[in-house]
C-alpha cells in the first residue's frame, strides 16, 4: 500500500466516521406527533452508536432511557438491573428500591403490548402488585420517584427548548441524547404521573387515616392549618412528631414517615398559609401559634403528651420559637440549618440580602407556594439589575416588581438594627436559660443557615450551662445539612468539592434514632459521641469534643500588611513596625462594574477573580494542621465617610496552586460592635471595627498550604449599597454617590484562625 493511497484510506474513514456520527432531526417537523414519530427512531439510531463514555453508572442510566424510546422494554429492564446492581452505594438503606419507577413503566409496556391493551390498566397492575409487598417505609422513600418535582410543564419546556436550540437537520450524538433524555422525562412523566397520583392516595388510604383539613384556633383568634397522618388500625396513644413550617408544598411524605416510624405524623403550617383564612406573616407569630398547635395535640386522644419537632431552614426556625414560648408538652427539637431573623436572614451583620426578597412573594402570594413568580430568575435578575444600574433607593425594590409595595419588604427593612422587632420571634438572652430540654442540631460548614444555627447554639450554653444539646456539622449546603425522607443525604459532592466517605452520613435517620433516644428510651446516635461532633474535610474522620472551644488548641495569627509580592499582599504573621495602610478607593457612582465574594457557587477555584479587592497571602505552613472553627479579629480602618459594608474572605492556597474556600464574613462597620446599636465611624479617624460572626469550617491543611485572605468593600446587586451618608441605608441613592469611599486598611489589622492538629 503506498503512501498516497494510505493517505487518502485514512480521509475516507475518518468522512465516513463523521457521518456515521450525525443523525436525522427533521427541524420541519415541530408538531407533536411528527416529533413522536421521530423520537423512536432517533432512540434506536443513538442506541447503535452509543459507547461507553468511560462512566459505567451513567453509560446505564442513559442507555435504558434510550432503550425505552426506542420500544425495547425487555432491554429496558435488564440494564435497569444491571445500573442499580453498580448504585446500591447511592441509597444502601433502600437500594432494591432504586429506579423503580422506569422498571415498573417499561414492564408495563410489556404487558400492554402482550395483551394488546391499555397502558393505565398495564401499570396499575404493575404498581399494585408491587407496593403490595412494600413496608410503610420502603413505600414511603420510593413514593416521590413517580411524581415530578415542579411540575410536567417544566419538563416540557426543558424538551421544547432542545429542539427549538436545533437549527439543521443533521446533529451529532450529544445534542441527539440530550434531545432523547428529554423527551423521556416529559413523556414517561405525563404518561405515568397522573396515574401514579392516584394509586399513592389509593396506597396511602389503606396504610393511614389522614386528616388533611384540620383548622386550630389560636388565643388570639387565627387559624392554623394543619395536618395529622395516624397508622391505620392503631389506637394506642402515641408521641407526635410536628414539623412547623411556611412551606405548603409537597408534605404528604413527611408525615406518613413520621407514622411509619411509631408517631403520629403531624405538620402545621404558618398563620395564613393553606386552609387559614388569615393574612401570611412570616416569622412574626410562629412561636405563639406553634404553642397552641402543641397544646391542641396534647389535648388529643391519640396523644400521650409527648411532642418533639424536627425540620430545617424555616422549620428550624419554628422549633426555636416554639422554645421561646415552652409548652410542657414539647420534649425535643431537632433544629437543622436554623433560620435566625434578623441575624443571617433577611440580613446579615445589619446587612440586607437581596437573595430573599423574591422569597417573601413564593411565600406570600397565595394560600400555597408560588412557584411560577419564585422560579422566575430572568424578572428577579431584571429588577435586581434595575435597581442596581439606576441607584434607586433600596426600599423601592419592592416597587420595581410592578406588584407595588409589600408589606413584609418594608417591614423588615424599618428594622435595619436588632431591635425588639427581631428579638421577639426568637430566644433572646435570658430567654435561652429557660430551654431545659434535649436538642440536637444539624448544619453544615456550607449551609446559608449555619449562622443562625451556631447562634443557638452558643446563646443556649452561654445562659444555660447546663443545657443539653448536641451539634453535628460537616461539609454540607442548606439542603444536604437538613435530612430528607426521600433524598439520601447530604450530597457527595458539593460545588464541585467531592466529600470525605465518611461525611456521607444519613440525618434523616440520625435524626429519628434521636427521636426513639428522647421520646422512646432508645439509645442514643451513634455518632454523637460528645456535644459537638464535627468532620474535618479531608481527614475522612469525625471528631468529637465538648465545646466549641475545644475544637481547636491553638491560633495563628495574621496581619493585613502593606508589603506587595506579586500581585498581592504579604499576609504577615509579624506586625509591622511601622504603621502603614492600603488605600482602596470605591466609586458606588460607577455601575458597570461590582464585587460580589459571597454566596459560593463553587469550592475549589484555579484562579481567584480578586480585581474588586485587596488580597493577601501567607508563607507556606511548615506543618499540617486543620483550621477548627470561626476565624475572627479586627481591622484597622479609617474612611471618609460614616459607614461602610464590606467582606473577608479566608481561602486555603493548597500546594497544587488551587484555591480552597474555607468561609466568609460580611457586615456593616458601624453595627461592629453591638448588632442593635448604630455607631457611625468618624470620616478621617482611624477606627477598630471588630468582626466574629463568621462561618466555622473545618479542614486539614497540608504542608506548604498558604492562608489567603480577600477583603473589600460592598459593591453588588446582591444587597443593600452603603453609601456611607450616615443616613439609613435603605433610603441612600446614587445622588449620595458624589465622593468615592477611600478606605485606608491599616497593617495592624489582625485576623486570627483557630487551629488543631
Amino acid at each position: 500500500m503506498n503512501k498516497r493511497f494510505f493517505i487518502i484510506l485514512i480521509c475516507f474513514i475518518a468522512a465516513n466516521t463523521c457521518i456515521a456520527q450525525q443523525f436525522y432531526w427533521s427541524t420541519a417537523n415541530t408538531d407533536s406527533v411528527a416529533i413522536d414519530r421521530q423520537i423512536p427512531l432517533l432512540a434506536n439510531e443513538v442506541l447503535s452508536n452509543y459507547k461507553n463514555p468511560g462512566d459505567q453508572r451513567t453509560y446505564l442510566d442513559n442507555k435504558f432511557k434510550l432503550e425505552i424510546l426506542a420500544h425495547k422494554y425487555a432491554d429496558a429492564k435488564e440494564t435497569v438491573f444491571a445500573l442499580r446492581a453498580i448504585s446500591r452505594d447511592r441509597d444502601p438503606g433502600f437500594a432494591d428500591l432504586l429506579y423503580i419507577q422506569h422498571e415498573l413503566f417499561a414492564q408495563a409496556k410489556l404487558d400492554q403490548e402482550a395483551a394488546n391493551g391499555d397502558f393505565k390498566t398495564a401499570f396499575t397492575n404493575q404498581f399494585r402488585k408491587f407496593f403490595k409487598g412494600l413496608s410503610d417505609k420502603e413505600a414511603i422513600h420510593i413514593s416521590t420517584a413517580f411524581i415530578t418535582r415542579n411540575g410536567i410543564d417544566e419538563l416540557k419546556n426543558n424538551f421544547q427548548n432542545s429542539i427549538t436550540a436545533i437549527k439543521q437537520d443533521g446533529i451529532d450524538i450529544n445534542i441527539a441524547l440530550s434531545v432523547c433524555k428529554n423527551y423521556y422525562w416529559f413523556r414517561v412523566y405525563e404518561t405515568m404521573e397522573p396515574i401514579a397520583r392516584q394509586l399513592l392516595r389509593e396506597d396511602d388510604q389503606q396504610r393511614y387515616v389522614i386528616q388533611d383539613s384540620v383548622l386550630i384556633k389560636t388565643r388570639d383568634g387565627a387559624y392554623i392549618s394543619a395536618i395529622v397522618v395516624h397508622k391505620k388500625g392503631v389506637i394506642t396513644p402515641q408521641p407526635t412528631i410536628l414539623q412547623f413550617t411556611i412551606y405548603t408544598g409537597a408534605i404528604s411524605a413527611i408525615t406518613k414517615d413520621d407514622v411509619a416510624r411509631g408517631y403520629i405524623g403531624m405538620i402545621a403550617f404558618t398563620r395564613g398559609k393553606r386552609f387559614s383564612p388569615n393574612e401570611v406573616v412570616p416569622y412574626q407569630f410562629d412561636g405563639n401559634d406553634c404553642y397552641d398547635v402543641i397544646d391542641w395535640i396534647s389535648k388529643q386522644p391519640w396523644s400521650n403528651g409527648k411532642v418533639g419537632m424536627y425540620g430545617g431552614s424555616y422549620g428550624g426556625f419554628t422549633q426555636w420559637a416554639a422554645a421561646k414560648h415552652m409548652h410542657p408538652a414539647l420534649k425535643t427539637i431537632v433544629p437543622s440549618a436554623s433560620a435566625a431573623p434578623g441575624l443571617d436572614v433577611p440580613m446579615m451583620n445589619n446587612v440586607f440580602e437581596s437573595f430573599v426578597f423574591p422569597w417573601i412573594y413564593y411565600v406570600s402570594n397565595n394560600k400555597f407556594l408560588d412557584y411560577v413568580a419564585y422560579n422566575n430568575t430572568a424578572k428577579w435578575d431584571s429588577v435586581n439589575a434595575k435597581w442596581y444600574v439606576t441607584g434607586k433607593p433600596y426600599h423601592s425594590l419592592d416597587s420595581l416588581t410592578g406588584r407595588g409595595t409589600n408589606k413584609i419588604f418594608q417591614s423588615w427593612i424599618s428594622h435595619p438594627a436588632y431591635d425588639k422587632y427581631w428579638q421577639d420571634m426568637i430566644p433572646y438572652k435570658q430567654d435561652f436559660s429557660n430551654i431545659n430540654i434535649p436538642i440536637l442540631t444539624t448544619t453544615g460548614y456550607y449551609d446559608g443557615g449555619q449562622v443562625g444555627a451556631l447562634y443557638y447554639f452558643r446563646e443556649h450554653y452561654k445562659y444555660n450551662k447546663n443545657a443539653n444539646h448536641y451539634l453535628i456539622i460537616g461539609p454540607y449546603n442548606h439542603y444536604g445539612s437538613q435530612g430528607f425522607v426521600s433524598i439520601p443525604d447530604p450530597e457527595p459532592v458539593i460545588s464541585g468539592y467531592q466529600i470525605d466517605p465518611v461525611a456521607n452520613i444519613h440525618i434523616h435517620e440520625i435524626i429519628f434514632q434521636w427521636f426513639d433516644y428522647i421520646l422512646k428510651n432508645g439509645k442514643k446516635p451513634e455518632i454523637l459521641k460528645d456535644k459537638i461532633n464535627y468532620q474535618p474535610m479531608d481527614s475522612n474522620e469525625w471528631k468529637h469534643v465538648p465545646s466549641l472551644d475545644k475544637m481547636s488548641n491553638d491560633t495563628l495569627k495574621f496581619y493585613l500588611s502593606n508589603v506587595r509580592s506579586g500581585d498581592h499582599y504579604i499576609l504577615s504573621s509579624q506586625k509591622q513596625v511601622k504603621s502603614g495602610f492600603l488605600t482602596e478607593t470605591v466609586d458606588f457612582a460607577d455601575r458597570k462594574t461590582s464585587n460580589t465574594f459571597y454566596h459560593v457557587d463553587t469550592i475549589v477555584y484555579n484562579k481567584l477573580d480578586t480585581s474588586n479587592g485587596l488580597s493577601f497571602i501567607s508563607e507556606p505552613l511548615n506543618k499540617p494542621m486543620s483550621i477548627n472553627g470561626c476565624f475572627f479579629g479586627e481591622t484597622k480602618a479609617a474612611i471618609n465617610k460614616k459607614d461602610m459594608d464590606y467582606n473577608i474572605n479566608l481561602y486555603e492556597l493548597m500546594p497544587n496552586g488551587k484555591y480552597f474556600y474555607l468561609s466568609y464574613f460580611m457586615g456593616r462597620a458601624s453595627y461592629a460592635s453591638d448588632h442593635g446599636t448604630r455607631r457611625l465611624l468618624k470620616p478621617g479617624v482611624i477606627e477598630t471595627i471588630p468582626f466574629t460572626n463568621t462561618y466555622l469550617t473545618s479542614k486539614k491543611l497540608e504542608k506548604g498550604s498558604r492562608i489567603v485572605i480577600v477583603i473589600s468593600v460592598n459593591k453588588s446587586r446582591d444587597n443593600q449599597i452603603n453609601y456611607g451618608t450616615g443616613k439609613e441605608v435603605s433610603s441612600e441613592t446614587i445622588a449620595d454617590a458624589k465622593t468615592p469611599l477611600q478606605v485606608k486598611w491599616y497593617n495592624s489589622s489582625v485576623i486570627k484562625i483557630p487551629v488543631g492538629n
